[in-house]
């Protein structure tokens, strides 16, 4: 189990990316000269409040959310209705841009907490080649008759190095997919030994190709498991290195998603709520608090991807409106957006509840609890 801090950890970083989304939302409105009336992280009752100028600001108790209020929903509102500088009464590109900054803010805070990281402790210290960390031992396992082995690292693909760089396992993957039934030329690093050997891709019974291996980017490690960091050699190689991991980010999240809306069904059930992601953070940041950045960048754009579906109460279900309302020249009726956003509100906030109640059913602790 987690250690209380590293529980704590997480819900403040949950909390600072629900600032960081929220704070897009007000700057993007504030900067327009729209009139913002509240700007609240959290919900539930308010630990801290203050009364500014025009905008009331508040930290509520369950940091898992957070909203920023507009005069233009607010009954009590003494600003006339027909004010230029309510958010209503703006050009559609204006309130896109309101919309839109929450998720743009959490897609720039993700890669500024990747330079954080790789700035203060190092990037990561990659040794040459690309790491064989599994063999299939089935027949149809084109590496095991080629005679490639667990723990070998993979230093050359015909004749052209692989080198010591993240890019190395895309470079040997790509390379191998795009060979079907072509001869390849592996240069083999096993211990101090140097080996040559060919191997043929084949295309599997699902159309895909594969030679029988999983692969990981051959890193230095640490005597107690971590991955080893080096000094960077200048400014360029942390905004390079950062890049590089953004883009694997996004390119997971963007599979990720794209599997829950292919195979709904299948892939709901690996749906983590806030517990089960703060558990889980915890756990990574538990064994290496550096992770803790690795943990931040990913949820920042898990929630940037999550708000711009298309669906009611979320960033993407506002932005479909506008996107009808230019279609039509007009907006809907007030009525049916209401209706609309508090039924995908009641649905969100359903779901959520299932989530929590699930993932903590599922933790260590509390399964020990009831043995």
């Amino acid at each position: 189990m987690p250690g209380t801090a590293a529980i704590f950890a997480m819900i403040a970083v949950i909390g600072l990316l629900v600032a960081v989304h929220e704070l897009g939302h007000f700057l993007a409105a504030r900067l327009q000269g729209i009139h913002v009336n509240r700007f609240s992280i959290g919900f539930g009752p308010a630990l801290w409040r203050y009364q500014g100028p025009e905008t009331e600001y508040a930290l509520r108790s369950i940091p898992l959310g957070g909203y920023v209020g507009f005069p233009d929903d607010d009954p009590d509102s003494t600003l006339d209705p027909s004010d230029p500088n309510l958010l209503k009464n703006r050009p559609l590109l204006d309130r896109a841009i309101v919309i839109s900054a929450g998720v743009i803010a959490n897609l720039v805070f993700a890669y500024i907490v990747l330079v954080a990281q790789l700035g203060g402790m190092g990037v990561i210290d990659y040794q040459p080649g690309v790491l064989i960390s599994q063999v299939a031992a089935d027949v149809s396992s084109v590496a095991a008759d080629a005679g490639i082995q667990a723990g070998d690292v993979v230093v050359s693909i015909n004749n052209q190095s692989l080198g010591a760089r993240s890019e190395a396992t895309t470079t040997l993957m790509e390379t191998i997919k795009s060979s079907p039934n072509q001869t390849l030329k592996l240069g083999i690093q096993r211990g101090e030994q140097s080996l040559d050997l060919n191997l043929t891709p084949k295309i599997s019974d699902t159309g895909k190709v594969q030679i029988g291996v999983q692969l990981f980017p051959n890193v230095r490690q640490l005597a107690d498991g971590r991955v080893a960091r080096r000094a960077p050699h200048n400014p360029g190689e942390i905004l390079g290195a950062a890049a590089d991991e953004y883009q694997k980010i996004i390119t997971y999240m963007a599979g990720t998603f794209g599997q829950l809306i292919g195979n709904f069904s299948e892939a709901a059930g690996q749906v983590a709520g806030p517990v089960g992601i703060v558990a889980m953070g915890a756990e990574m940041a538990s064994t290496d608090v550096s992770r803790l950045f690795d943990f931040a960048a990913v949820i920042s754009i898990n929630l940037a991807f999550i708000n711009i579906l298309p669906l009611p109460a979320l960033d993407g279900g506002q932005l479909a409106f506008l996107l009808i309302e230019g279609l039509l020249g007009k907006p809907l009726p007030s009525r049916l957006q209401e209706g609309v956003m508090q039924t995908g509100l009641v649905l969100l906030l359903s779901l959520g509840v299932v989530l929590i109640v699930r993932d903590t059913a599922n933790l260590n602790w509390v399964q020990q609890l009831f043995q």
